[in-house]
C-alpha cells in the first residue's frame, strides 16, 4: 500500500516548468531591445496610433466585436438554469457602470499590447435610489452582482507574481498614476485576456509584433521622403563667403562675422543646419566675389521609387494582421473572390480572439459570480457570441434548400426566425395565421387572410395589399396579409430583374415552408426565359 501511495503522489507531482523567461514577476521573452518592459507598450501605443493601416485594421475589428450578438445560454431547460441564465444577463448586459460595449472595447486593447487586465468589481443590488455606487442598481433583489470590468492599463503594469513551480499566473502588481503607489490585485480579482498564451506569458503578445520591422523602416522612410521633397521644393541654400574668415588665421572679428552667417543660413531653411558655408569664387579679374547667397537646387527625380517601397511596407503590415482585404481596391486591383477570401480568413482570426473572452468570462467570471449568490453548478451558464461573418442570402438559401430537401435538416420556429432576421423578413405575427404546405384534398386557389376580419379575402387590392407585381399564380396555400406582402415584394424583384428566379424560388422554399414546386408554381411565369415559338404558331399569330 505505502508503494501504491508514493507512486500515486509521484503521479500526481509538477516535474517540469513551461520556461518562461522572467526574473522576479518581469518577463523578459522579447529580445528586440525596443519592444521590453515600458519601452514595448509605448511602442505598440505609437504604432496603433500613428500608422493609418494598422490604424484601420483595429477599427474594423473592434467595430465587428462590438457589433457581434453576445446572449449569455442557459445550461440546461429546467427553470433553474433558464433563471441562472436571466441573472446573468441582466448583470452584464444591463446593470454594470460602463456599458458590454465599452466594456469589449477596454478588452479589446489585448490585442494592442498582448494582454489586459480587467478587475472583476461587485455591488448589491439594492435598487436605482441608493447613492453609494457599491449598491446602485436597477434591481432590489439584494443580490450580489457585476458593478463592471475596468481595465488595469498595461502602462501601469509593475510586474506579475509568478509561482516559481509550475509557472501559474498568481497575481498582477500595478503601480498606477497619479500616486504610483504600488497595489497588488490577486488573480480571482481580474480577468486577463491574452493574443497568445505560449509559456503561458501573462503579457501574450501582440498582434502588431509581426509588423515592427516593417512600421520601422517605414517610418525611417517616410521622413526621409519629407525631407527630400522638402529640399527638392526649396532648394539647399548655400552662402558663399571670403576664404579669409573661413581660415585659421581668421581675426576674432571675421570669426564673429563667420558665425552670424552659420545662424543665419541655418534660420533660412526648416531644418536643423540645412545649409553649407564654402568659400566665394573668384570673378573673371581675378577677384573675390565677396558674399553672395544662392540655392544649391536638387539633381531632379531620384532614380528609387520611395511610394512603391512605402508600399511594400504597408502590404507586409496588412499580411501580418490578416488584414491585407483593406489594401484592396486602393490599386485598383484585386478580383471579388481574392477579397472574399481574405475577409473569410480574417472573420476566422476575430474568431479565435471572441473564443478567448468568452472562455475567460466562462471559466473565471460567471461561475465566481454563481457561487456569491448560492446557485449550483449544473445551472451556470455560459456566455456565447453569434457569427461574425453571416452567409449571403443566396448561399443561405441554397444550402438550406438542400438540406432540408435531404432529410438532413427539419424546418422549425428556430430556423424560420433566423432565416426571416437574416432575409430582413418581417418577423413571425403569433395573432395570425401561418401559412401551412398543402394538405391532401386542398382546394386550389390562393386565399388571402385578412388578420382583423379572419376571414378569406378575394380583393387583394381591397386588403390593402399591392398588386404592382404580376399576378400571384394559384397554390394550396394560405396566406396572411404580411406574407401576402413579402411575397409579392419578392415577385416584382424577380419581374424587374433584380433577384434571380432561383434565388427567389428558394427564397419562398425556406421562408414559407414549401416545396420546391409550390414555390416555382407561386412566382408563374416571371423571371422565366421565354419559349421560342414554333414557326406554326408565328403564322397563326400574325394572321
Amino acid at each position: 500500500m505505502a508503494e501504491e501511495k508514493k507512486n500515486e503522489d509521484e503521479t500526481m507531482d509538477i516535474i517540469g516548468a513551461s520556461g518562461l523567461s522572467q526574473n522576479s514577476g518581469r518577463v523578459s521573452e522579447e529580445f528586440l531591445p525596443d519592444l521590453k518592459g515600458d519601452k514595448a507598450a509605448r511602442m505598440y501605443k505609437e504604432m496603433s496610433m500613428n500608422e493609418p493601416v494598422i490604424t484601420g485594421i483595429l477599427y474594423a475589428i473592434r467595430t465587428l466585436v462590438r457589433q457581434t450578438k453576445w446572449e449569455i445560454r442557459e445550461s440546461d431547460d429546467t427553470p433553474e438554469a433558464k433563471a441562472a441564465a436571466e441573472f446573468v444577463s441582466e448583470c452584464l448586459f444591463e446593470d454594470m457602470e460602463q456599458t458590454w460595449s465599452d466594456t469589449l472595447s477596454e478588452i479589446l486593447s489585448f490585442l494592442t499590447f498582448g494582454f489586459s487586465v480587467n478587475e472583476i468589481t461587485y455591488k448589491i443590488r439594492r435598487g436605482p435610489t441608493e447613492e453609494e455606487r457599491q449598491f446602485k442598481s436597477k434591481f432590489s433583489d439584494n443580490r450580489i452582482g457585476w458593478r463592471g470590468f475596468p481595465i488595469r492599463s498595461q502602462e501601469s503594469v509593475d510586474k506579475w507574481d509568478i509561482d516559481d513551480e509550475d509557472g501559474s499566473i498568481l497575481g498582477v502588481y500595478q503601480n498606477p498614476p497619479p500616486n504610483f503607489d504600488m497595489r497588488y490585485i490577486p488573480r480571482d480579482k481580474f480577468l486577463l485576456f491574452r493574443a497568445d498564451a505560449h509559456k503561458n506569458n501573462p503579457e501574450g503578445r501582440s498582434v502588431l509584433r509581426g509588423a515592427y520591422i516593417s512600421y520601422y523602416y517605414k517610418k525611417k522612410i517616410t521622413t526621409y521622403e519629407a525631407i527630400g521633397i522638402s529640399r527638392d521644393l526649396a532648394g539647399l541654400p548655400v552662402l558663399e563667403v571670403p576664404l579669409q574668415i573661413l581660415s585659421s588665421s581668421a581675426s576674432s572679428g571675421e570669426k564673429a562675422v563667420l558665425a552670424s552667417m552659420k545662424n543665419m543660413i541655418q534660420r533660412v531653411g526648416r531644418d536643423e543646419y540645412e545649409g553649407l558655408v564654402i568659400p566665394s569664387e573668384q570673378l573673371a579679374d581675378g577677384t573675390p566675389s565677396g558674399y553672395r547667397l544662392k540655392l544649391l537646387s536638387a539633381g531632379g527625380r531620384r532614380p528609387i521609387d520611395v511610394n512603391e517601397i512605402i508600399k511594400r511596407y504597408e502590404s507586409r503590415i496588412a499580411m501580418s494582421m490578416l488584414g491585407e482585404f483593406i489594401l484592396l481596391g486602393s490599386e485598383s486591383v484585386g478580383s471579388f473572390a481574392l477579397a472574399d477570401s481574405k475577409t473569410s480568413l480574417f472573420s476566422q482570426a476575430l474568431g479565435t480572439y471572441l473564443d478567448s473572452i468568452s472562455a475567460e468570462f466562462n471559466n473565471q467570471a460567471i461561475p465566481k459570480l454563481m457561487r456569491l449568490n448560492g446557485f449550483q453548478e449544473k445551472d451556470f451558464p455560459r456566455l456565447a457570441y453569434d457569427d461574425i461573418e453571416v452567409p449571403a442570402l443566396g448561399e443561405l438559401t441554397g444550402a438550406l434548400s438542400g438540406l432540408v430537401g435531404s432529410g438532413i435538416l427539419t424546418p422549425d420556429d428556430k430556423l424560420e426566425e433566423y432565416v426571416r432576421e437574416h432575409a430582413n423578413l418581417p418577423a413571425v405575427d403569433s395573432m395570425s395565421a401561418r401559412m401551412e404546405p398543402e394538405q391532401e384534398g386542398a382546394p386550389d386557389d390562393l386565399d388571402v387572410y385578412d388578420a382583423q376580419e379572419a376571414e378569406p379575402v378575394d380583393d387583394v387590392e381591397g386588403a390593402g395589399i399591392s398588386t404592382a407585381a404580376p399576378d400571384v399564380p394559384v397554390s394550396a396555400v394560405t396566406l396572411n396579409g404580411a406574407q401576402v406582402s413579402s411575397l409579392l415584394s419578392i415577385i416584382e424583384q424577380v419581374s424587374t430583374g433584380t433577384l434571380p428566379r432561383e434565388t427567389a424560388v428558394q427564397l419562398i422554399v425556406t421562408s414559407f415552408s414549401v416545396t420546391e414546386e409550390k414555390a416555382d408554381n407561386l412566382l408563374g411565369p416571371v423571371g422565366r426565359a421565354p419559349v421560342p415559338q414554333t414557326e406554326t404558331e408565328q403564322q397563326n399569330e400574325d394572321a
